[in-house]
């Protein structure tokens, strides 16, 4: 898992000045793995177990710069739901095999992340969701991460970029 975190850190690339969404945060890993080098990172996950879970992880570890919303991404990852937590710097998505909701592109397409890292365990969802995502982003870097050795399964991590030309 730590090169995998790596890998979405050095895409990242953060100063300590940005407000960065973690979308599908699960338990709040890759959360935590950034907080040192972020302003702020908000965490959104719908299972309510890992909320909790990554919470408390928080606190354990004196991570105090994160916070977690729990609740179904399309229906909390809204215009509100950024008004309230500030429009971000940076958004890591990794989405469950299904990909990211067309709600939730279209809540990203509407403001203007500089940065998005996008990891995936399905590249054919995530192809689809790309195609969806260059109406205004260009992609920078494509990074495959070898999770599972001597299986066909890979995690595929892409650095979107806003497109200066918007």
């Amino acid at each position: 898992m730590r090169k995998l975190y790596q890998v979405v850190k050095d895409l990242a690339n953060l100063t300590g000045n940005e407000i960065v969404f973690d979308l599908y945060s699960g338990l709040g890993t890759i959360t935590q793995f950034l907080a040192k080098g972020a302003k702020k990172i908000t965490g959104i996950e719908s299972i309510n177990e890992a909320v909790i879970s990554a919470r408390e992880s928080s606190i354990d570890n004196n991570i105090n710069n994160v916070e977690y919303e729990t609740g179904d991404m399309k229906k909390i990852f809204t215009s509100e739901f950024i008004s309230t937590h500030g429009n971000p710097d940076v958004i890591i998505t990794d989405p469950p095999r299904e990909g990211m909701h067309k709600d939730v592109i279209k809540e990203i397409l509407n403001l203007d992340t500089k940065i998005i890292v996008y990891v995936s365990c399905n590249p054919p969802t995530q192809c689809r969701d790309l195609e969806l995502l260059k109406i205004k982003y260009d992609i920078s870097k494509v990074q495959p991460v070898d999770m599972f050795p001597h299986t066909d399964h890979v995690e595929n991590v892409v650095l979107l970029k806003l497109n200066k030309s918007i």
